[in-house]
């Protein structure tokens, strides 16, 4: 080790990771107060991916919109959302923007997109000011709130990030459920300007206080040699990188374009019932009642259930964890179908809870995944590019779905998602470490097998 000019000391471990431990009073303050600055901003911005689908039906009265036409705003608010993904990353890991900048940033373009979706000039004005600003603007505060919480909690990534990543999704169970029981065409306007106002004021009023750690920081408390090497349950199944990994010489390997196809299945199904469920349940005659506590189990089992699958995998390996989430998903889909086919409120209820607990568990697990596959260096980066599949999630389980949904109606719609589910949980056979070496040699096609 080596001590620096300002305090700290320059550690590698077994696996000759670096780490760079210190510990000073602006060093435990930034570690103490990552995950609640982090925590109100996300779970802000949440609404207007988890909120739109329940505003759709006065979006729809009051435009004069069709179905495929408002869905096709939020298709492109989802891709606008995870395309700034991968740029903010990089930017911030070059020290060209501060976090502070990001949010500050994010905020008022949240803002400017939820206040175009309440005056803007038809759907045109909806899918420049919400798609392409709100969308980037809460790409920026998604990625920069995981992202700081990651950098001042290197030892606990996956359970702090999956903590916050999570209030994007439950954090906006009272305004979801606000949607549905108070929001009418006359109304709406308010309801929107309220919410951009809020918005601003949340991710900014938390986000002016955002800084970064040095490069590599790790808290003193804690020997990253021995943190290293700890044999904890799970440990095995989650190994370190066997390298370091850039960003290109990942996509050259076949784990990450893997990585990249299953996030952007099962991101799609996971898409659709977030935009859809409110929709498809006013049609099918379900009572308001049933209707909101339907998408409250959702919203609150899709986040809260983040934290407890990134436990989970902890035990059983991340790509088994995964396996079982989207076989989860699966499961959901067809009991969404068979709501949708029976028109039962109480079965849509079941339906919507499961599908909560298979919709958004992938995604912190693709952020472990990341870092075990790929190193520590540069996954802000990596996992950047394979958040990045969720831009064409969005088209695919958003703005396809609704041609879908209107061509062949609901059950048969979700009959597709349980099969994309399906082959999302088999592709993970796919996921092979990158960076072992070939010791086995290959058997010849053809050559005789040994008896016995």
């Amino acid at each position: 080790m080596s001590e620096s000019e300002n305090g700290g000391r320059a550690v590698r471990d077994y696996y000759g990771r670096r780490y760079y431990v210190r510990d000073t009073p602006a060093d435990r303050a930034g570690r103490s107060s990552a995950v609640w600055l982090a925590w109100p901003p996300m779970a802000a911005v949440g609404v207007l991916q988890y909120g739109f689908g329940a505003a759709v039906p006065a979006l729809m009265d009051r435009n004069g919109w069709s179905l495929v036409g408002a869905f096709s705003v939020l298709a492109a608010w989802a891709v606008c959302q995870a395309g700034v993904a991968f740029p903010a990353a990089w930017l911030r890991e070059r020290n060209r923007i501060s976090p502070r900048t990001l949010m500050l940033l994010g905020a008022v373009l949240c803002a400017i997109g939820v206040a175009s979706l309440a005056h803007g000039p038809g759907l045109f004005g909806a899918v420049i000011g919400y798609a392409l600003l709100g969308g980037a603007g809460a790409g920026l505060v998604y990625s920069t709130c995981s992202t700081s919480v990651g950098k001042w909690h290197p030892d606990r990534v996956g359970a702090k990030v999956s903590l916050v990543t999570g209030a994007f999704a439950y954090g906006t169970v009272p305004f979801a459920v606000a949607a549905v029981v108070w929001l009418t065409p006359a109304n709406l306007a308010f309801a929107l300007d309220a919410t951009a106002i809020l918005l601003l004021l949340v991710v900014a009023g938390f986000g002016v206080f955002f800084r970064d750690p040095p490069a590599d920081w790790w808290p003193a408390h804690i020997d990253p040699r021995e943190w290293a090497l700890q044999h904890v349950p799970g440990r095995r199944a989650n190994a370190p990188a066997v390298q370091q990994f850039s960003p290109g010489r990942a996509l050259r390997t076949k784990a990450l374009p893997a990585m990249y196809l299953i996030v952007l299945a099962a991101g799609a199904v996971s898409l659709f019932n977030a935009a859809f469920v409110v929709v498809f349940a006013i049609r099918a005659g379900t009572a308001v009642a049933a209707i909101a506590v339907a998408v409250a189990l959702f919203t609150a089992i899709n986040g809260a259930g983040r934290s407890v699958v990134m436990r989970i995998s902890n035990r059983l390996g991340r790509c088994r964890t995964l396996k079982l989430v989207l076989l989860v998903q699966a499961t959901g889909q067809l009991l969404l179908a068979m709501a949708a086919a029976s028109s039962s409120p109480g079965l849509l209820i079941v339906a919507a809870a499961v599908a909560g607990a298979g919709g958004g568990g992938f995604y912190p697990l693709f952020a472990s995944l990341a870092r075990d596959y790929f190193g520590d260096r540069r996954a802000l980066e990596v996992h950047a590019m394979v958040y990045s599949a969720k831009a064409f999630a969005g088209l695919l389980g958003i703005g396809l779905a609704a041609v879908a949904v209107t061509a062949w109606g609901y059950p048969m719609t979700f009959l597709v998602a349980t099969a994309l589910s399906l082959v999302s949980a088999v592709a993970i056979a796919r996921l092979q470490r990158p960076g072992l070496p070939n010791t086995l040699p290959r058997i010849p096609a053809g050559a005789p097998r040994l008896a016995g």
